[in-house]
């Protein structure tokens, strides 16, 4: 009976815990893509860095889109300053892509864009899906 005391309390100590590191933000569509969907799954790691996981689901390839586009990419822009490019979300034949990285940013906006290029210096006006993080 002790040991099943014990394990329990170990399970919702786990569960508490990963609750309180992990955190889920959806992400708005624009209407660029209107089937498109999308979260934001953030968590800090040991270095005090956010962790940020970009899962989505619908996404017309960026070929489909009108006018056609090359690529997705991921943006962050903390507050008050300028978006900097965090990666390129890849779309898959299920219309599904994701996108791990990490930021120093604790609050932050996430824009999804559609371009014509992979190093554009700024985000294009395209932005399929949109976010916000604020993290302690």
């Amino acid at each position: 009976m002790r040991h099943r005391t014990i394990a329990l309390f170990l399970l919702f100590s786990f569960l508490l815990a990963t609750a309180a590191w992990g955190r889920e933000d959806r992400l708005t569509n624009t209407g660029a893509a209107p089937a498109a969907e999308g979260k934001i799954i953030t968590d800090n790691d040991r270095n005090g860095n956010t962790g940020v996981d970009i899962q989505v689901k619908h996404m017309a390839t960026p070929q489909s889109l009108t006018p056609p586009k090359q690529t997705y990419l991921v943006w962050v822009q903390p507050r008050g300053k300028d978006p900097e490019l965090l990666g390129a979300l890849r779309v898959n034949e299920n219309l599904e892509g994701s996108l791990k990285a990490a930021t120093t940013y604790k609050d932050f906006d996430v824009l999804i864009t559609a371009e014509d290029n992979m190093k554009p210096d700024a985000p294009s006006s395209m932005v399929i899906l949109k976010g916000s993080v604020a993290r302690k």
